[in-house]
């Protein structure tokens, strides 16, 4: 028998300047202005807000901009304002408007400043103009929301150009930033070689030497990001990850669609606890070079029910997904790689630490004539990574194509202490491995179908049909992929590691790709991202 193997500005009225201070140093929030005489049960100030109104169409800087009737006309007006907790600054929908738009003022907890449309039509739209590095600026500021807005910046030679930038130096723990329903395109500045790294349509970046300042509840949800010449969506933490640490907590990136990109779809740098989710990547290092979705020297982050496909090979990058260097506890589960030049899954040190890989699925990643690309990538120093119950179909564009790839990166430094366990790995081409000199590398329990170039040893795995519904049928969605599924009669059934004997497979999220309930006890699950083996009544 085989064994198994193991800014807030401070609103007062009557505020003294030291406690003016104090907020503006600290990030904080005081009662602001307009509070009304009722406090909540919990003792918190309430504010009864302002709703302002601007139309390019309609309206006139000289009015009060407090209705329709009385609108702002431009962007000046608004800008020259400082807005309260619970103000709201209403653009009027089809109309357009050139330069930036700059936040100025902070909101609370419960009454933020929000940003929104009005009337019926198409979002009101920001052109960025010439003497600006981006259409949409927060600077210093908490508690705004920005919701449905058009935003371009078309000016071809200012580097780090943004269609919005969030920012915070010396402020503190600045909460509430959310960016919502955004329309972002067409974000252009420099591009000068393979390696460019300029334009970006939603950046953030927190800095300070003299108080520390990190975001706390940012989100960037049901965005549209297109026609970026660098990164689609990005963060910037400018703190030494080793030696003075202050990353970002409570970072939401969700339901996004993030295409045509000339680098990265989607990078959080500096974060603890990231949770990317539902979004939609694609067409990516179209100029230079990009992954799709990757954090970058940040912990826990939680990658899933993502799709990513067309990542172009450039000289380094190309995955569907990484995790970068100096991440920890990384965890990617139920996203669709397809279709990726580079690969499916990076991982790559330095010192990245307990990456997860599960139940997810790969079509056709892998295909570059020009770069090596497999479709795993393990490189530099990177430990303990797990990898397990992934669907993998490979496909005939390139022959062959290396499977798994162990790489030092020049550097001498080589992974250590990969597992895959319960992966169906389906080659209708065939596939190689690079090994080089990674340490303690275990394969069990896998199924390899298909023609395998020096594969590794796996004393559990499987060589005959994994008996597919139906193999290469993925097309574009989440809900495409049924083809994967398991058929009654497949020796995957059961057949995977016990969780009982590999404790990490035992804590596999309670569920598979379709959200099948899988074993969390001494039950063998099934291989690969479908459960089909019943555990209990009810199972789908």
């Amino acid at each position: 028998m085989c064994k198994q193997l193991k800014l807030g500005l401070c609103i007062g009225v009557s505020v003294v300047v030291l406690l003016a201070c104090a907020c503006m140093c600290t990030g904080e929030v005081s009662a602001g202005s307009r509070p009304s005489p009722a406090n909540s049960p919990a003792g918190r100030p309430q504010f009864s807000g302002t709703t302002y109104y601007v139309s390019s169409v309609n309206g006139n800087d000289a009015d009060s901009g407090t209705s329709a009737a009385q609108a702002w006309k431009t962007l000046k007006a608004v800008n020259s304002r400082t807005f309260s907790p619970g103000d709201k600054i209403l653009f009027e929908r089809g109309t357009q408007y050139t330069g930036r738009l700059v936040a100025h003022g902070s909101g609370a907890e419960g009454f933020p400043i929000i940003v929104d449309a009005y009337a019926e039509g198409s979002k009101p739209r920001i052109d960025g103009d010439s003497l600006d590095m981006e259409a949409v600026l927060l600077y210093n500021v908490q508690y705004w929301e920005i919701n449905n807005l058009e935003i371009t910046n078309r000016i071809p030679q200012v580097p780090d150009l943004a269609g919005v930038r969030v920012h915070i130096e010396n402020f503190g723990k600045a909460r509430h930033i959310y960016l919502r329903n955004l329309y972002v395109h067409d974000i252009d500045g420099p591009h000068t070689n393979a390696l460019s790294e300029t334009g970006y349509g939603i950046f953030w970046e927190n800095e300070g030497d003299t108080v520390p300042s990190v975001f706390d509840d940012l989100r960037v949800e049901n965005c549209h990001v297109k026609n970026v010449n660098c990164r689609g969506i990005q963060s910037q933490n400018r703190y030494n990850r080793t030696k003075n640490w202050h990353p970002n907590l409570n970072v939401v990136i969700r339901n996004n669609l993030v295409e045509q990109i000339g680098g990265a779809g989607i990078t959080t740098l500096g974060t603890e606890g990231c949770l990317i989710e539902y979004n939609r990547v694609d067409g990516i290092g179209l100029l230079s070079q990009g992954n799709g979705i990757h954090p970058y020297k940040s912990d826990n982050t939680v990658i899933q029910y993502n799709e990513v496909s067309d990542c172009r090979r450039g000289k380094t990058e190309g995955w569907g997904f990484n995790s970068d260097n100096l991440c920890n506890n990384s965890l990617f589960q139920y996203n669709y790689s397809h279709d990726n030049e580079g690969g499916f899954q990076l991982v790559i040190g330095e010192a990245c630490r307990n990456t997860v890989v599960r139940y997810n699925i790969s079509q056709n990643d892998g295909f570059s004539t020009t770069n090596f690309s497999p479709t795993f990538n393990l490189s530099k120093n990177c430990t303990n990574t797990r990898i397990y119950n992934n669907t993998i179909y490979v496909g005939t564009k390139r022959e062959p194509i290396e499977l798994v790839r162990f790489f030092d990166g020049g550097t001498d430094l080589w992974p250590d202490g990969t597992r895959f366990y319960n992966n169906i790995f389906y080659v209708d081409g065939a596939v190689t491995f690079i090994w080089g000199s990674s340490t303690n590398n275990v394969f069990s329990n896998n199924v390899w179908y298909g023609k395998f170039i020096g594969p590794p040893n796996d004393p559990c795995g499987i060589y005959v049909d994994p008996c597919l519904v139906n193999v290469n049928s993925g097309g574009s969605g989440l809900n495409s992929l049924a083809g994967y599924k398991l058929q009654a009669n497949s020796p995957c059934i059961g057949a995977g590691t016990n969780p009982g004997i590999e404790p990490d497979i035992y804590k596999n999220g309670g569920r598979d790709f379709w959200g099948n309930p899988v074993p969390t006890g001494i039950t063998n699950p099934d291989i690969g991202a479908h459960q089909r083996g019943k555990l209990w009544t009810g199972i789908k």
